[in-house]
């Protein structure tokens, strides 16, 4: 079918039907498929009017293209790639300071994946990623990410240092996460309307997306390891945000 693609794990199914933010033309359970997995499946799919067929196994991870299907897929419409305005918009919606991530340099579906997740937990309002330069929002995605990316809104831009000139010029602080630099990610104040740019693991952030930033942080490493992964540096940074978000900013203020 044009402009579909296919779903595939038991949560990146359950949440696209959650979600509700792209059609869902018909879910596909292995014969052989976990039986209680199954009945999950169905009666969601049948609530929400979504035709189901059991197909061999093997024909359903022919069909996804992975063994890693756990018995479900799905074939549904293109992701929902959501505008810039929209995401602005989401922190209005939610009378909430905006709290966003941008991801810079990272081509690994995986660690894409458990970023958007780690995002989804701490409450951002939306990603925004580069149209070259990273993973684009595929099911291997949606898959890393237990499904979270059907709830995330997502935003590729063709620029990404110009995308965050439009941010500080809409009152966010855009927080660059760099393993060089002096100010403490634990001693920086993050309570206000606040973007952080995460980079990949070799490269990390861009030296012209860098210059962009308004500030550079680090997380300190005390131990014979001298980075952290992506995706661990990105969920220790938003989980810093929310923890002064809830009150407890006092403790650290802006000393460096």
């Amino acid at each position: 079918m044009t402009g579909s693609e296919v779903l595939y794990g038991f949560h990146p199914v359950m949440e696209a039907i959650t979600a509700k933010r792209r059609r869902i033309f018909k879910i596909y359970l292995a014969q052989e498929g976990d039986p209680r997995r199954k009945t999950s499946v169905q009666r969601s799919a049948q609530t929400a009017g979504i035709p189901v067929k059991g197909i061999p196994k093997l024909e359903l991870n022919r069909m996804a293209g992975t063994p890693l299907t756990q018995g479900v897929a799905a074939e549904v419409s293109a992701y929902p790639v959501a505008d810039l305005s929209d995401i602005l918009n989401q922190p209005k919606i939610r009378g909430e300071n905006p709290f966003l991530l941008l991801i810079d340099n990272l081509v690994d579906p995986q660690n894409l994946g458990a970023l958007i997740r780690t995002g989804a937990c701490a409450g951002i309002h939306g990603v925004i990623i580069p149209k070259d330069r990273s993973s684009p929002p595929t099911p291997a995605v949606t898959k890393a990410s237990a499904g979270a990316l059907e709830h995330i809104r997502l935003a590729r831009v063709s620029n990404l240092s110009g995308t965050i000139e439009i941010l500080k010029q809409s009152g966010i602080w855009v927080v660059g996460m760099d393993p060089s630099a002096r100010n403490s990610l634990f001693y920086t104040d993050l309570t206000a309307s606040l973007a952080f740019v995460v980079g990949g693991e070799e490269k990390g952030i861009r030296p012209l997306v860098k210059r962009h930033c308004d500030d550079l942080v680090s997380i300190p490493i005390r131990g014979e390891i001298g980075s952290l992964n992506a995706s661990v540096a990105g969920g220790i940074a938003m989980y810093e945000a929310v923890r002064q978000r809830q009150g407890n900013e006092s403790l650290f203020g802006n000393a460096r």
